[in-house]
């Protein structure tokens, strides 16, 4: 008889593994925030040396784990893959590559090649790049948004892609003022507005204000659009900072003033604020680094604001 009623060898092919999980491995990156899964240290990756890679958390400690152990990254547990580049502080010692702002101002996030996709740059914000093309000349519309760390992390993840498309960030120093921009500005089918807010959600001042500007005589050449967050600041990911969530600040305390003081950095002046937000830009790479409640809305600011004439 050919019949085998006990089927193939049980002991053939790589049985050992069934029922193993398969861990991924990830190329080391500098300012990649791992945990620890043993000791739930977590922190950014700020060194490589003799077989250890250094964290550094939230509070500026530093601590070694071996290279070859299992991490967490970003809830997921993997190991650690050879570096594609430098990651110690004499790398970041370095003078970072910087590209002009939207509007003047340096900070947008190199492109990467990325094997996956033929060997093509892709921008912050996850587009392929254009290569070798100079910014278009500006166009009539525009983006505002609301302060100056708004625009910092619109040019950080999307300056290469509205240098390309011809779009202007500016800043209107608070969502009180846009309904006076906007009667100077004066938007019209050609000159649209596209108006990013925080923490636009019912109730809020910032609903009201853009309520107002929707329903009033320049909304059909205007969209107004916003995040649920209480700051730009919370849009990053809390994992890039080694956080699990943003603290809750009660309403007694200036939010960004309560935040440094949760995370145990300086807050006493402005000064100490521009700090903080430099260092939480810092951990901002890609748009993978930001919430999807933020992406979109960019997304459909830069759609509204480069939509073809009729």
């Amino acid at each position: 008889m050919d019949d085998d009623r006990y089927g193939s060898d049980v002991l053939s092919g790589d049985w050992r593994s069934k029922g193993v999980r398969k861990v991924r491995q990830v190329p080391l990156e500098r300012d990649m925030v791992l945990e620890d899964p043993d000791s739930g240290w977590a922190g950014a990756v700020v060194g490589l040396e003799a077989g250890n890679v250094t964290l550094e958390d939230w509070k500026g400690r530093t601590r070694a784990f071996p290279f070859t152990g299992q991490f967490l990254l970003e809830g997921e547990l993997v190991t650690l893959g050879r570096p594609q580049a430098p990651v110690g502080r004499s790398a970041a010692a370095a003078p970072p590559t910087r590209s002009v702002g939207t509007a003047g101002r340096p900070g947008a996030a190199p492109a990467v090649r990325h094997a996956s996709d033929g060997g093509r740059l892709r921008t912050a914000s996850g587009s392929f790049a254009v290569e070798q093309q100079r910014a278009r000349v500006a166009l009539p519309s525009r983006i505002m948004v609301e302060g100056k760390h708004d625009a910092e992390l619109v040019e950080k993840v999307w300056g290469a892609d509205l240098r390309v498309e011809g779009v202007v960030v500016e800043e209107l120093s608070g969502v009180d003022n846009l309904a006076d921009v906007l009667e100077e500005f004066r938007p019209t089918r050609d000159r649209r507005v596209g108006v990013l807010v925080d923490h636009l959600v019912p109730g809020s001042k910032e609903s009201r204000f853009a309520d107002a500007v929707m329903r009033g005589k320049w909304g059909a050449h205007v969209l107004v659009v916003g995040h649920p967050f209480v700051d730009v600041w919370q849009s990053v990911k809390p994992s890039r900072l080694g956080l699990q969530a943003w603290p809750t600040i009660p309403r007694s305390i200036e939010w960004k003033k309560g935040i440094c003081q949760h995370l145990g950095w300086p807050a006493e002046e402005q000064a100490d604020i521009a700090r903080a937000w430099q260092r939480i830009l810092g951990q901002v790479r890609t748009f993978a680094d930001l919430e999807p409640q933020l992406l979109g809305r960019v997304e459909e600011l830069i759609d509204f604001v480069t939509e073809p004439k009729a």
